[in-house]
């Protein structure tokens, strides 16, 4: 679909991150539905997931991060959901696009710069300064810190696009011998259970990772060095 030179096409992806987001408001309305002392195995998880995040943020920001807790607990949820659905069969992997994890980090960067500026103003490029730095090294220093600070977007982006988009493939190929080996295909089958064994804690582990560099960039706006 075209407005103007725009392409403006539903793809794949868009099509999987609205199934992730209408999973997550399930899993969350539905989990809280019935709010109990005791809670059921439902409500657990979706408590578990508040604390999880609640946790994190307060481990890394400190009480002061509080308040950026819904979107960090939205970012943790969308991708881990964004990971865990490119695990059913016939499902497409929308973390596995760098244009959508670039997109993602790149939000984060520039929410995270507009912090920074907004709590300490020009102050802020002292950031790029070490403490304790003699005044000699600053012209060295001073643009590996910037270099520094504009990569997070990237290896942001990347870490997380590589580790999905590595594991797919690698989980495709191997499931490819076991049809054409016939009998002995018994082996890669085990190989392919166990890497999905292996992806589903991966899918877990890389939303962590996002999510708990997230809180540090977010610390960093806040209390800088």
């Amino acid at each position: 679909m075209s407005l103007g030179d725009t392409d403006v096409s539903f793809t794949n992806a868009s099509l999987f991150m609205t199934i992730a987001m209408v999973l997550i408001s399930a899993f969350m309305i539905l989990g809280m539905r019935r709010s109990a002392i005791i809670p059921n195995r439902w409500q657990c998880a979706v408590e578990l997931s508040y604390e999880f995040v609640a946790n994190l943020l307060r481990d890394t920001v400190g009480q002061e991060g509080r308040k950026y807790f819904p979107f960090v607990f939205t970012l943790f949820m969308f991708i881990l959901f964004g990971n865990l659905l490119g695990m059913v069969p016939y499902s497409f992997t929308f973390t596995s696009h760098i244009i959508v994890t670039f997109a993602l980090a790149f939000i984060i960067f520039v929410g995270v710069t507009v912090l920074g500026f907004a709590k300490h103003g020009l102050h802020f490029f002292s950031f790029f300064v070490p403490p304790g730095t003699p005044l000699p090294m600053y012209p060295l220093l001073i643009p590996i810190e910037v270099i520094s600070y504009l990569s997070r977007p990237i290896s942001l982006s990347v870490r997380l696009f590589a580790n999905m988009l590595a594991g797919h493939t690698l989980l495709k190929v191997i499931a490819g011998f076991v049809a054409t080996l016939g009998f002995f295909g018994i082996l890669p089958l085990a190989f392919v259970v166990a890497l999905t064994g292996l992806e589903i804690l991966i899918a877990f582990l890389q939303a962590y990772v996002f999510t708990i560099l997230t809180c540090l960039y977010i610390n960093d706006a806040l209390h800088m060095h």
